[in-house]
């Protein structure tokens, strides 16, 4: 029988989960699992910050259809939150509201136009490659290697007309933050008439000493073709409420809501109202100090006693995962058949490759360790199974 639909590996995460589940049985994330390849954070309160909802109240007019570009409440609350936090100059009407980020992600590349050509850092967040290769866009790698220890400059970026950045900040993997001047730059670069941006901020709370976000020096986000991208996943905590933005444009915006009205059907409503509460102006300051402190004191722990295992780390300041070099020989895919015996299991670097170059590649050696799910206490014991499969 002829099969009509393009077919395509899952992203690399799942690739990972579902091999985890081949070997175990077991879900990752699971009860007594080491889930070091995912990438979602706590989802109970952290010390310092504030509790999470465990309820709202819904009325009939929340059971109706929403708005294709988000409820008019939430949308105002995100482009508060960006006003007060960031001195951003939006309102609502730059907002769109998406099932996720990577929603989001997938509709901005989805829209850009034929002649547009995508710079993407060569190590980058696993779904970019994905969207790239089904969406058919053209890309130029920016390098990101241990070369330059995973962090180019400005200057490493192509040069050419009608370039569009695709872009983690922090990045994920490897936790290195732009900030500062340096953000202030590649916003500027960007923001001309032949280059357009998009900057993820999925990790934006997760940054040392304070969250940071690429809106801080936007000047005129509607003489741009910049777009932010945000979501509740995890520096609110709520990853399983499926709510995501974007921040761009009027124009743009336009565009985000008539995608939606035929092939999204815009957003849960009780997703909305819950995410809404979270960001109460008193409440997501607190979340946003003890989210960075906590996560801090996390990717320091963690980060001294990889080095103690031996192990060199290419880790920046922001994200909750440790990028790390493995002994030499052994690639990520053979540290997991090693973990899975003992119910764990890291992102192998590979599939964080914008070139997909494998085992033999510049990052068949690398491997991202998550330490997003773990609870304080499990620190030992996740370094003693280390110990033991290194």
């Amino acid at each position: 029988m002829p099969v009509f639909l393009r077919q395509f590996p899952p992203m690399g995460v799942y690739e990972t989960l579902f091999r985890f589940a081949e070997v175990t049985h077991k879900y990752m994330g699971d009860p007594g699992t080491h889930p070091w390849a995912q990438g979602f954070p706590l989802t109970t309160q952290v010390p310092g910050g504030p509790p999470l909802p465990d309820s709202i109240a819904i009325g009939a007019t929340d059971r109706m259809y929403p708005k294709a570009d988000g409820q008019p409440p939430l949308r105002e609350a995100i482009a508060e939150y960006y006003r007060h936090f960031y001195g951003a100059k939006i309102t609502a009407d730059h907002v769109a509201v998406f099932a996720g980020g990577r929603p989001a992600i997938f509709a901005i590349l989805a829209f850009l136009l034929e002649d547009v050509t995508v710079a993407i850092e060569e190590t980058e967040y696993t779904p970019y490659y994905d969207l790239l290769q089904v969406l058919r866009r053209p890309s130029a790698l920016i390098p990101s290697h241990p070369g330059n220890r995973f962090r180019p400059t400005l200057d490493d970026h192509p040069r050419r007309d009608k370039l569009f950045l695709v872009k983690s900040n922090p990045c994920n993997p490897t936790g290195v933050t732009t900030h500062g001047d340096a953000l202030r730059a590649l916003v500027a670069a960007y923001s001309r008439p032949d280059r357009g941006a998009l900057i993820d901020e999925a990790y934006e709370f997760f940054c040392e000493p304070e969250p940071v976000s690429a809106l801080r020096y936007v000047q005129d986000i509607d003489a741009t073709n910049l777009f932010v991208v945000g979501a509740a996943t995890k520096g609110l905590q709520v990853p399983g409420m499926r709510v995501g933005w974007v921040v761009a444009s009027k124009r743009h915006i336009d565009v985000f809501r008539n995608y939606s009205s035929f092939a999204m059907g815009g957003v849960s409503r009780a997703s909305q109202l819950y995410v809404t509460q979270l960001l109460q102006r008193d409440r997501v300051a607190q979340a946003r100090q003890a989210i960075a402190a906590f996560y801090t004191a996390q990717r320091r722990r963690y980060g001294e006693g990889l080095r103690r295992l031996g192990l060199e780390l290419f880790t920046g300041d922001g994200g909750f995962y440790h990028w790390l070099q493995l002994p030499k020989g052994l690639t990520g895919d053979g540290l997991n058949e090693r973990l899975m015996r003992h119910d764990a299991a890291i992102l192998p670097g590979r599939l964080c490759d914008m070139a997909r170059r494998g085992d033999r590649g510049p990052l068949g050696g690398l491997a991202r360790f998550s330490f997003g799910p773990l609870a304080a206490d499990s620190y030992d014991r996740d370094l003693e199974i280390l110990q033991r499969c290194l």
